[in-house]
């Protein structure tokens, strides 16, 4: 299995629009941050020490966020909330997330590209990220769900739940160039899509996980698994992450490889690697060498050239030397997405 990539540390900082709850209790339900930036270059002198996030007066606003935030502050009285203008420091990406904001700023920085998966501290984040109802309107409490119903059709406003969930779609803040989505409700925010990538319907990719190059897509990318360069994830194909099970091998596909339609990858794929369509790889699965040796999966992980088949008479599950005739890479005009 791959190693954990060693985490970079240092600050980060950001000014965005924070969505909060009015009444005697506000939550932050989420925080839109434009422009991320690691290090402390541009960073107002007038910042939470040693971190942290502190509201800014309109003018600070303008003055950090240009035009962009004319007309986004204020009280939205159908969702029973306000936004507003806040600049967030990081003290330290290596430290975990202290907060919705800070957290909010961790996953802008992966879908910016401006860090890697896996790179940052990321611990924790589900006790620091509420749950949201994500509506057509933006964020809502979800105990305050059906009050804001009664507020839309009072107003004549459709108001669509699209989820429930602590993650939303990457979309709805961060678009990154030469990327294409066919369906934005499968990418979460804090997705990592190099420019090249091709998202097709049935292409889902966690947070903490993405591609490093051009790529095809059709199938699950989980948390924590990274997709190298003109490598291709088939439709219906699945890569184990380490979220549920309790794994903490992090999974990862090299460059110029392919899991078949429908395969399920649960080692880490050198360069140029195939696995058959229809055929799941766990790390225990028994694999029969070309010389005869029956050994388990994971002794081939990471290794380049393979291709993984099973025989179609005997059932067995089989590693040979790729050839190159087996399969011919991406079709780059697929992943010219400007």
């Amino acid at each position: 299995m791959t190693q954990q990539p060693q985490r970079i540390s240092g600050p980060a900082w950001a000014v965005g629009l924070a969505t909060i709850t009015t009444g005697d209790e506000p939550k932050v339900l989420d925080t839109l941050y434009l422009r991320p930036q690691l290090g402390l270059d541009g960073a107002p002198e007038k910042r939470p020490a040693p971190g942290g996030t502190r509201t800014l007066r309109t003018a600070e606003a303008t003055d950090l966020g240009g035009g962009a935030f004319a007309g986004a502050v204020g009280a939205d009285e159908l969702r029973n909330v306000t936004v507003v203008p806040v600049l967030t420091v990081i003290e330290d990406l290596a430290s975990p997330p202290q907060d919705t904001h800070e957290a909010y700023l961790r996953l802008h920085l992966l879908s910016h590209r401006l860090v890697q998966p896996n790179t940052i501290n990321l611990d924790g984040i589900f006790g620091v990220l509420p749950n949201v109802a994500w509506t057509n309107r933006g964020p809502v409490d979800p105990a305050d769900l059906d009050s804001a119903r009664l507020r839309a059709r009072a107003l004549d406003r459709q108001l669509t739940v699209v989820s429930v969930d602590k993650f939303p779609q990457m979309t709805d803040y961060v678009a990154p160039a030469g990327v294409r989505i066919a369906d934005a409700r499968r990418v979460r925010l804090g997705a990592h899509l190099a420019e090249g990538t091709t998202v097709m319907h049935e292409g889902f990719v966690n947070f903490n996980a993405g591609t490093l190059g051009h790529s095809m897509v059709e199938g699950r990318i989980s948390q924590g698994v990274v997709v190298g360069d003109g490598s291709d994830i088939g439709g219906g194909a699945s890569i184990m992450g380490t979220l549920s099970g309790g794994g903490r091998d992090v999974i990862s596909v090299g460059t110029g490889s392919l899991i078949g339609a429908n395969a399920g990858l649960g080692i880490s794929l050198g360069d140029d690697c195939i696995v058959e369509a229809g055929l799941y790889l766990t790390a225990g699965t028994r694999v029969t060498t070309p010389e005869g040796e029956v050994i388990k999966a994971r002794e081939l992980s990471g290794k380049p050239s393979l291709l993984f088949r099973r025989n179609s008479e005997s059932g067995a599950v089989q590693v040979l030397a790729r050839s190159d005739s087996a399969w011919t890479g991406l079709n780059a005009a697929l992943h010219s997405n400007a």
